[in-house]
């Protein structure tokens, strides 16, 4: 089950909001518990055990390591538990990935190939592992005291506006909320406007934007022209942006609505003038993860230099290696980890002698080139695509016309113009800042039913995109 489907709007959702507000608060925990495992059920019943035989033997182990006191004892409890979850991830999304790298090995030194296993991945594995693990080592460093019981700690597992595709969030983040939380009318508008727009970005500009991608990406020697191929890399940037964001915005308009603050996911990612700067806007929960439980654990900036630009380099290949099994992520990752490294080294200086859409600019341009490797299917279609985008190749060169009707229609057109404002024109954001300010609702009536509109206009236009079109999955449903 999805946000952007008309069963989960016109069904789930407000059959769990009728149940849930209508229940004692000391209930409230359980009905979203038992919506939870249901959406999760829903999608993939196959695994649903699992689920919750693995969430049991984690909480098991928390439990025990709350009480041992020895350190040697409480940290073997934390690598059983690490291990677990860990060896869950990689025998599920990997082990056809290792089992290529034998069989090529084999190749070249004449051995036997092997067969590949017939495993299906588990939906959103990706996250709740990283939420499992987050919250052993927080119980380990006795950063957050454990769930008072299953039932909560199970919540904040399976909790369903984050499951499948994040925020990562942190126990202790709220720990508190779990107990205690307040569900109010504004609360509730809030997160049903955050919810619209996530709706609409995902529904409205990701999914039209994914049509154009789609249809360029799978261009071949005599069709890809140097054009073509730069529309497509932006498309697929514009895609997957307002895809990713699109479903963090549900995700966290979801949990206002119950009564929960996620923080922000997004931060208009594209407006980076470094690298850097880039990972601190973009999926800011995967950052933070890294950063505490990788790099940090790593020796973080507390060795040598060299040491920390290893450290660095590792923690975004390994982040690349978390998004798929693919050497093209792994590829991805180390793009973006050696523009880090020399973000450190010297960019930090150059960008100050630069005007500002210089970087910008620049900056996005590296992001476009690992987005090749991201969304291309191998590494050889990589390198196709990045020598189409690069080495100039007109229609005269491929020796194919394709017009744009047949890739863009007028509404993608609209879409890849109105992402574009959004991703890179700053008044636009100032516009919504200043309706957000809790003094604009004292000095003028109208902004909340401004904002009441934009809600129902969002839904409205969204709901009847996906009655019309056909149904597109989030892109990191596959992660």
């Amino acid at each position: 089950m999805v946000f952007s489907s008309l069963f989960f709007i016109y069904f789930f959702l407000p059959l769990v909001l009728a149940v849930y507000f209508l229940t004692p608060q000391k209930l409230k925990n359980i009905v979203l518990l038992l919506a939870s495992l249901f959406f999760y059920f829903w999608g993939m019943p196959k695994y649903a055990i699992l689920f919750f035989v693995s969430c049991f033997i984690d909480y098991v182990l928390v439990e025990v390591l709350s009480r041992v006191k020895l350190e040697r004892s409480r940290k073997i409890v934390l690598a059983l538990s690490v291990l677990i979850n860990l060896g869950g991830l990689v025998y599920f999304k990997y082990t056809n990935f290792f089992i290529d790298q034998i069989n090529t090995l084999a190749k070249i030194f004449g051995g036997d190939t092997h067969k590949h296993l017939k495993i299906i991945l588990p939906v959103g594995i990706s996250f709740f592992t990283f939420h499992k693990i987050s919250y052993v080592v927080d119980i380990y460093r006795r950063i957050s005291a454990p769930a008072k019981n299953f039932v909560q700690y199970l919540l904040y597992i399976s909790f369903f506006p984050q499951l499948i595709a994040g925020p990562i969030i942190r126990f202790h983040d709220i720990e508190h909320q779990l107990s205690k939380r307040e569900a109010t009318f504004q609360r509730f508008f809030d997160g049903l406007f955050c919810f619209s727009i996530g709706l609409a970005k995902k529904v409205l500009i990701a999914d039209s934007l994914a049509g154009v991608a789609d249809a360029i990406f799978k261009l071949t020697d005599n069709g890809l022209t140097t054009e073509w191929a730069w529309v497509g890399i932006l498309a697929y940037a514009f895609q997957i942006y307002f895809d990713f964001s699109g479903y963090s915005d549900m995700a966290i308009g979801l949990a206002k609505i119950f009564g929960f603050d996620f923080l922000e996911n997004f931060n208009r990612p594209y407006i980076s003038q470094s690298i850097t700067e880039f990972w601190k806007r973009w999926h800011i929960s995967l950052s933070r993860w890294m950063r505490d439980y990788l790099y940090i654990p790593l020796g973080g900036n507390r060795v040598s230099a060299l040491r920390n630009y290893f450290n660095l380099f590792i923690v975004f290949v390994l982040s690349g290696f978390w998004h798929g099994a693919s050497w093209n992520f792994i590829i991805w990752g180390m793009i973006h980890g050696s523009f880090v490294i020399m973000d450190r080294l010297f960019i930090h200086k150059l960008i100050k002698y630069l005007p500002r859409f210089v970087n910008v600019a620049l900056t996005f341009l590296v992001v476009l080139v690992a987005w090749v490797f991201f969304r291309s299917k191998n590494l050889d279609h990589s390198l196709f695509y990045l020598e189409r985008m690069f080495v100039y190749h007109s229609y005269v060169d491929v020796g194919r016309y394709i017009p744009r009707s047949n890739i863009m229609q007028n509404y993608s057109l609209f879409a890849f113009t109105l992402a574009t404002l959004l991703c890179f024109v700053p008044v636009l954001p100032l516009i919504g800042r200043y309706f957000s300010q809790e003094n604009i609702e004292k000095k003028f009536k109208l902004a909340p039913r401004l904002q009441f509109g934009l809600t129902l206009f969002m839904l409205f236009l969204s709901v009847l995109t996906l009655a019309t079109d056909s149904y597109k999955a989030f892109i990191y449903f596959r992660f």
